[in-house]
């Protein structure tokens, strides 16, 4: 604990001194009986000038997810009297003081120990900084006032609740790791795939035994084997587009948080990329610790204003492994995040497009130059979205209010007719 002292003592001193100055000077003993009371002050004030010594801890649950509320606890315990305590909690913006006091007095006696615990709801995902916490002891006659903070500030780190997804987005082409995805190619697997004459080495359990008696000859089915994808989910984070209770950003989150969780309860390779002021990337994984891992990551996303291009090209390559499944999540506010994604389909990435659509965080002007340069807006962003669909990237506009779902089988319902067109 830091601390810093304050007294009244000093200028007590300095007044009596300055008054027995003045009556040796000016030959007027008066004026010492005036400043009498100053010097019994400060009498009493070097007789009661220990400082309080007392212990202070903060503790607060790690992890927590939107709408869950924790405990803190602080906990004091003194070696020596401590006739007047004031304790003082802040609390970081995405936090809510549910039950409890931010603001204590106390006293505590010799060997006394006291727990001051709150409650706190998580209002907004992210990791937040509990504190700082400031603590204030005062004398019995308020002459000596000592001021200080905690050096430790714990760390809670709340989870963005997601949705339940029923049906996710398939790649257009799997790994060679078991998985729960049907690959399009023939193999051992457990889905119906065709039906062929035998051939040496067939085992027995594929023959067809109706069609072997009604085509007097042995054929034997084909399957489609089970195998895992790798998904990469892209969250840009150039801009957002923020009202009074969430952002873009904020939806982007939550709805990365539910894919992942979505795709990895598949037993899928996921990973994530950041785009933004700065890149970050976290390399395809599987497994409830990935998971968390995704998450953590989501935890420190920010908007970080940057004029500086950073290429796509700087992400390192098995970042991006063959044939994996990219799901961008972009308000597509940015120009170099729209090239970007442009640019991951140029080099064959198989790419899906959730516009996180800002529109319902602005409002239309009435009239004048603004309405008109609102429209121009809106046309731009239509523009963009029919540019990237060119392109074969399927792209579906998601809005705040609707369900994740719907988006996500929009971009179904694309991807199905664009491989039937292609055909």
């Amino acid at each position: 604990m830091t601390r810093r002292a304050t007294s009244k003592l000093g200028a007590y001193a300095a007044l009596s001194g300055f008054g027995l100055v003045a009556a040796l000077v000016l030959g007027r003993p008066e004026i010492v009986a005036l400043t009498a009371p100053f010097l019994l002050a400060v009498g009493v004030g070097l007789a009661l000038a220990g400082s309080p010594r007392f212990t202070a801890e903060i503790e607060a649950d790690e992890r927590a997810v939107e709408g869950d509320e924790f405990d803190v606890r602080i906990t004091l315990a003194a070696s020596t009297p401590v006739d007047r305590l004031d304790v003082f909690i802040r609390l970081p913006p995405g936090l809510e003081l549910v039950a409890g006091m931010r603001a204590r007095s106390l006293r505590l006696g010799r060997g006394e120990q006291r727990k001051l615990e709150l409650t706190v709801r998580a209002e907004r995902w992210g990791a937040h900084r509990l504190g700082p916490v400031y603590l204030r002891t005062h004398d019995p006659f308020g002459l000596r006032v000592a001021e200080g903070m905690l050096a430790r500030m714990p760390e809670v780190r709340v989870y963005p609740r997601e949705d339940t997804l029923r049906r996710i987005l398939q790649p257009r082409e799997t790994q060679v790791f078991s998985g729960s995805e049907v690959a399009r190619r023939k193999g051992e697997g457990i889905e119906f795939a065709d039906m062929r004459p035998w051939a040496p080495g067939d085992p027995l359990k594929r023959v067809n035994w109706r069609a072997t008696a009604r085509r007097g000859e042995v054929w034997v089915n084909e399957s489609h084997p089970e195998r895992n994808t790798d998904v990469i989910l892209f969250v840009d984070s150039f801009a957002e587009a923020r009202g009074q209770v969430a952002s873009t950003l904020d939806l982007a989150v939550r709805a990365t948080a539910a894919l992942a969780d979505a795709y990895i309860g598949r037993r899928d390779r996921v990973g994530l990329i950041s785009f933004g002021g700065i890149l970050r990337w976290l390399e395809p994984g599987m497994g409830t610790v990935q998971l968390y891992r995704i998450v953590d990551a989501l935890l420190d996303t920010q908007i970080i204003l940057s004029y500086y291009w950073t290429g796509i090209d700087v992400i390192p390559q098995r970042t991006l492994p063959p044939n994996a499944l990219v799901i961008a999540l972009s308000p597509l506010l940015d120009g170099r995040s729209a090239d970007a994604l442009l640019d991951l389909r140029a080099r064959g990435h198989d790419l899906c497009v959730l516009d996180v659509s800002p529109v319902p965080f602005t409002q239309r002007p009435a009239s004048g130059v603004d309405s008109v340069a609102y429209d121009i807006w809106i046309l731009r962003r239509d523009a963009l979205r029919h540019r990237l669909q060119r392109s074969g990237v399927a792209v579906a506009e998601w809005q705040e209010g609707a369900p994740l779902q719907a988006a996500i089988e929009e971009v179904r319902a694309f991807r199905r007719h664009a491989r039937v067109a292609r055909a």
